[in-house]
């Protein structure tokens, strides 16, 4: 969600549009406690997007899915993503975790689904990521529900293609079969939807996927979102600051995390050269709840996250 903001401007553009924005961000001094010292070769960003309903409007088109702060308080995560960046190379990567993975939270002490170690604090969740899954956390990126819907209006919307009619009943999504401009509220419904259908031969089938399908949805918005981005902003150089207007308020990151070189790392993947990994999981059952664990054949992915494997072949995406 965060991308396209720093994706599509150079160094000082972002320094001269956007100095009185940068200002507002907020920054986790929790979450940077956690954080891993700095690794030989390459960095990891943990991107939270977070369900937080503060500042929700009534007014809103979404606000009967949604909610508002009074339904629902606090800051939980709805997405969980880990993006690698290769200093030699200049290669990023993304991967996403669903939120229903049974994980061991924290140091250790107790498991649960991994979204209840963000409800433990931001510190926690790094030092999740860290020991379950070997991968350092470097940085820390968080943004909201409603720092997502501005983020999208303010670059004009994001452009997603699909094959058949799609809905989400329970986020509100219809699309038409085809191409179509995503404004922000229909944007955090597509990237948002657990209960994706597709019209096919006129008879709507769910994704029986959930989280899996969600976050490959998800990563496939991303990388639509900073194409758009790109492009509207090499059209229209004015568009940077509005850009980052539409976002910086509801931005959380680490005290540590340096823009302008943000900026530099993420740019070519606004160009398309980015890619995208999907988690091994398998389905489980703890007590009567049911959640996802950790397939073995995510070890290849993850040693390459984590710093000690090469980069795997991309199977399902890109």
């Amino acid at each position: 969600m965060l991308f396209l903001v720093f994706s599509s401007l150079g160094a000082l553009q972002i320094v001269a549009a956007t100095k009185s924005q940068l200002a507002t961000v907020r920054r986790d001094l929790v979450a940077s406690s956690a954080l891993s010292a700095p690794s030989a070769g390459f960095e990891n960003y943990l991107l939270v997007g977070s369900d937080s309903r503060e500042g929700a409007d009534p007014n809103d088109a979404d606000f009967a899915a949604i909610g508002g702060e009074g339904e629902v308080s606090g800051r939980r995560s709805d997405t969980l993503m880990v993006f690698h960046y290769d200093i030699a190379t200049g290669a990023g990567a993304l991967i996403s975790f669903p939120r229903d993975l049974w994980v061991k939270l924290g140091d250790g002490q107790k498991a649960g689904r991994i979204n209840s170690a963000y409800q433990l604090g931001t510190d926690v969740l790094v030092r999740t990521m860290q020991s379950e899954f070997g991968i350092p956390i470097h940085h820390y990126l968080e943004i909201d529900f409603q720092g997502f819907k501005g983020l999208v209006d303010s670059i004009g919307g994001v452009q997603i293609c699909t094959q058949f009619p799609s809905r989400d009943k329970h986020t509100g999504l219809f699309m038409p079969g085809g191409c179509h401009n995503l404004e922000g509220v229909r944007a955090l419904a597509f990237a948002r939807s657990r209960f994706f259908e597709t019209k096919v031969e006129n008879k709507w089938q769910i994704d029986g996927s959930s989280d899996i399908g969600r976050g490959k949805r998800q990563r496939q918005f991303i990388a639509a979102m900073l194409n758009s981005a790109l492009t509207r902003v090499i059209s229209n150089p004015f568009m940077v600051s509005s850009a980052f207007a539409g976002a910086t308020k509801s931005i959380i990151t680490d005290e540590n995390l340096d823009f302008t070189e943000f900026a530099k790392k993420i740019r070519p993947a606004a160009k398309g050269a980015i890619s995208r990994y999907s988690l091994a999981v398998y389905g489980d059952q703890v007590g009567e709840d049911s959640v996802l664990r950790v397939a073995k054949d995510a070890t290849p992915v993850l040693a390459f996250f984590g710093g000690t494997g090469p980069a795997p072949e991309l199977l399902d995406e890109n």
